[in-house]
């Protein structure tokens, strides 16, 4: 059974939640985090990333940076940019973004049902990636990123907040990005313990982004157990904050692939190749977009092909059926030898979010080639981790991201 629990939140101050909320710490390199919180200072980015606050001399992972990070943000709290709610509540949070709607409930996961695989992964994690976020949740005693969580559409759950969502908003705003963000409270009760009891009849939640995240704090709470070895589970440190999607209502974006050179062959040479494994039909200087599953779309020397996969080359298994799957066996690394997508420095990854203009600037430009994907579904994520598998790197993109700094989970 999933323990989805509700909790006292630290959030925004009335007035206060459209300079706060800002997107995840990770879609920022160092400069472009410091231009941003240059020009918005009250964002929560100033906090996620403390090193805005310091000179490029101070490095990125430095203790001050970290110390920085967490006095910023007892400060923000104590001058009242921030409230601390003073009962458990789940919170209901909508995102719309291009007339298309996303609701979740904003809530703990258990660190148990992370470990025991009841919450289960798709994706590998780097413990060098988790180091920072570790670091960042301890030093300021609280979780303030929400990890993307989904779950299979439950009726109880559905009811509840569309209920919640004809009662007054507690935040209403757009963001820079024109998505606009709405938030509500479940305090009753009788709500609170329908919720929990319909998560806790589930027997699998998947995360679908933030697994980086989601393993730091997991890490940050059994550091907390071993330092109170008669901890007795109910004790914050032991949930991560969460934020619960049905499966229904989410998208994943295409996540494309650019390649910067061909192995050594001409293009002439690789499309001879290509048409062992795909039917491949010329669409010209226009740009084209796979629409189902099976097609994948290549630019090269300015012009777009469609690819449609050969029967030979399908595959019933959850992992290696994936277009991404297929893309990498097939010729990735059958024809250009690009063994590890993770590691190898001849292909990049550009999210669907970016458009195919992006790919065609790539192609021509520091690239020779893109490759626009079909979209990964839903539920082929969630067949893959059903099976304890893993998927190839960069085989997701959601959209809209979850804001920072909307929720704080106090971990103390």
């Amino acid at each position: 059974m999933a323990m989805i629990r509700p909790f006292m939140a630290i959030r925004p101050a009335k007035g206060m939640e459209q300079k706060i909320a800002a997107l995840p710490y990770d879609v920022y390199n160092r400069q472009e985090a410091k231009d941003y919180v240059t020009k918005n200072p009250e964002s929560f980015l100033a906090i996620d990333r403390a090193e805005t606050q310091f000179d490029d001399s101070v490095d990125t992972y430095a203790d001050c940076v970290y110390e920085k990070a967490g006095q910023m943000l007892r400060d923000r709290i104590a001058k009242g940019d921030f409230v601390r709610d003073s009962a458990n509540c789940y919170y209901v949070y909508e995102q719309t973004m291009e007339g298309r709607t996303q609701t979740g409930i904003v809530a703990c996961a258990s660190i148990d049902d992370y470990e025991n695989n009841l919450i289960k992964k798709h994706e590998n994690t780097r413990a060098d990636k988790e180091v920072d976020r570790i670091r960042h949740v301890d030093t300021c005693n609280a979780q303030t990123g929400p990890i993307f969580l989904a779950y299979r559409k439950n009726d109880i759950i559905s009811e509840i907040v569309t209920e919640a969502k004809l009662e007054n908003a507690v935040y209403d705003f757009t963001s820079k990005d024109n998505i606009r963000h709405r938030v509500w409270m479940i305090n009753q009760q009788e709500r609170i313990n329908k919720i929990q009891n319909a998560f806790a009849e589930m027997n699998a939640i998947y995360i679908a982004d933030g697994h980086h995240r989601c393993a730091s704090a997991v890490k940050v709470g059994k550091m907390r157990r071993r330092a109170n070895p008669n901890y007795s589970g109910a004790e914050e440190f032991n949930y991560f904050l969460s934020v619960l999607f049905p499966d229904e209502e989410l998208m994943i974006m295409d996540y494309n692939r650019v390649i910067k050179d061909l192995n050594g062959r001409s293009s002439n040479e690789f499309m001879k190749m290509l048409a062992d494994s795909f039917v491949i039909g010329e669409a010209g200087t226009s740009s084209i977009k796979p629409t189902r599953k099976g097609e994948i779309a290549l630019y090269i020397d300015k012009k777009w092909y469609l690819l449609t996969m050969k029967e030979h080359v399908k595959k019933e298994d959850p992992v290696d059926g994936l277009d991404v799957s297929i893309l990498q066996n097939e010729v990735l690394d059958k024809l250009l030898n690009i063994k590890d997508p993770k590691t190898d420095q001849r292909i990049d990854f550009v999210g669907g979010i970016r458009g195919l203009e992006e790919l065609e600037r790539r192609a021509n430009s520091d690239c020779v080639a893109a490759f626009a994907m079909y979209p990964t579904s839903i539920h082929e994520l969630f067949a893959v981790a059903d099976a304890n598998r893993l998927m190839p790197p960069k085989s997701t993109w959601f959209e809209p991201k979850l804001r920072s700094g909307i929720f704080i989970h106090d971990i103390l």
